[in-house]
């Protein structure tokens, strides 16, 4: 028996081996996200459509050049034969110009640049969004996976109970209802055993999905571990990390100002426009004087400078600048909506940081308190001042609070994540930290 439990310990670590090093870790499982969950592929996409949009408006600054031919055939019958003829012409002409003066264009061109900073804020929330997504989907499966363990673990001791509660039943030391009661708890245990398989199950699936990889494993808490302190432990601190390069106010500030430019474009509807042309034309047509035979090839070229002047659009521009305002007063009441929701987000998500790690200490004293009122409670069993029933609670108890610890544990890392999203600082290398608390 000795040398059988040794070879089966020995398969045992080998499997262990075998499937600590096929998990993979958070930070791998995010890098591979990146590579294909669609809404953040799509939001790349997005934001390199929004670098192309940007650059068109330069064009309104830049000369533009155009080619343009053309070709003519005619045929003339005439009552007198010495009138009849057939002619043909060709031409081809060179055009471009450069605008000179052109207020609207310079502030399109304005809008454009500031609409870049909004781009990729747009991009860093949709990162932010992926690092939170990866993590609560790799958290969820560990969560589950523990979930399995401890209703697996709390099978175990109830089949034990009831075994013992049958030999004593047998012997005549209890009633049936001591087997009655661990053969219902029994059974209770198994319907969340199918569930608890059933939900890893599908924990697992989004995990898989989420990163492109089939059976994925996430590496599991080192244990015991030790949780990060929340650094620094003032809300106020948080909030002011939350400055104008939060993606959220970043966003509402650059869209105040293109609102700012917008007006500025209303306005200068009353302005005039210059540009300078040029003109180079090159035709072939039959001469128009009859003493000359033939067709007669013509160069023609031009230099000038137009000038346009609106005088009277039936009071548009006048309208569209009111337009304008309300909206550059809107733009004003959303940035200043930004910031109160960031403020407010920020400090929540730090109340729950704290309120997390309160739970987890609490916790862990009630699963020491948990494991001694067990133990309690087998010893009074064995000795006959405790019935069946009080060793059954008292397992349900200690495992249903080791779930609770672990899943606060997982919540206290998702929550630090989320504070430094709701402050506008999250980034991937956040995920290291983390990924130093999971199992090698």
């Amino acid at each position: 028996m000795p040398a059988l439990r040794r070879t089966a310990l020995g398969a045992l670590l080998v499997l262990g081996a075998a499937t600590s090093a096929q998990a993979q870790s958070l930070v791998e499982l995010f890098d591979a996200a990146q590579g294909f969950d669609a809404t953040y592929l799509s939001a790349r996409s997005q934001y390199e459509a929004d670098l192309s949009r940007a650059a068109q408006a330069r064009a309104g600054l830049l000369p533009q050049v155009g080619l343009a031919a053309a070709a003519s055939w005619a045929r003339r019958d005439s009552s007198v034969n010495a009138l009849d003829a057939t002619t043909n012409s060709q031409s081809t002409g060179v055009t471009a110009s450069q605008p000179l003066y052109r207020p609207v264009n310079k502030l399109v061109d304005e809008q454009a640049q500031l609409s870049i900073d909004v781009a990729r804020a747009r991009l860093t929330q949709a990162e932010q969004d992926l690092i939170l997504r990866t993590s609560q989907a790799y958290f969820d499966v560990l969560a589950a996976q523990d979930t399995l363990t401890f209703v697996q673990a709390q099978k175990t001791a109830v089949a034990e109970q009831l075994a013992a509660a049958k030999r004593n039943f047998e012997v005549g030391t209890t009633t049936v209802t001591d087997s009655r009661e661990a053969q219902a708890q029994y059974d209770l245990v198994l319907a969340r055993e199918i569930a608890a398989e059933n939900d890893l199950r599908v924990k697992k699936l989004a995990l898989d999905q989420l990163v492109g990889r089939p059976g994925v494993t996430p590496r599991p808490l080192i244990a015991p571990v030790a949780l990060p302190e929340l650094l620094p432990a003032d809300p106020q601190a948080w909030v002011n990390l939350a400055d104008e390069t939060h993606p959220a106010i970043l966003q509402a500030t650059r869209g105040l100002e293109i609102a700012r430019l917008e007006t500025a474009k209303a306005e200068a509807g009353h302005k005039p426009t210059v540009d300078l042309v040029a003109q180079y034309q090159v035709g072939r047509a039959p001469a128009n004087v009859a003493t000359i035979p033939g067709n007669v090839r013509s160069n023609n070229a031009s230099v000038g400078v137009q000038l346009n002047m609106p005088l009277f659009a039936g009071y548009s521009i006048q309208n569209r600048v009111k337009e304008t305002l309300s909206l550059e007063e809107k733009a004003r009441t959303d940035l200043e909506a930004a910031r109160r929701v960031v403020n407010l987000n920020t400090r929540s998500a730090f109340l729950g940081v704290v309120s997390g790690q309160g739970q987890v200490k609490a916790l862990e004293a009630a699963e020491a308190s948990s494991q001694s009122a067990l133990d309690a409670n087998r010893l009074g069993y064995q000795v006959g001042v405790r019935i069946n029933i009080d060793v059954l609670n008292a397992q349900s108890q200690l495992f249903q609070t080791k779930r609770d610890l672990a899943q606060a544990r997982y919540n206290v890392l998702l929550g630090s994540l989320r504070l430094r999203q709701a402050s506008g600082k999250l980034a991937p290398e956040d995920l290291r930290p983390v990924n130093s608390l999971l199992a090698p």
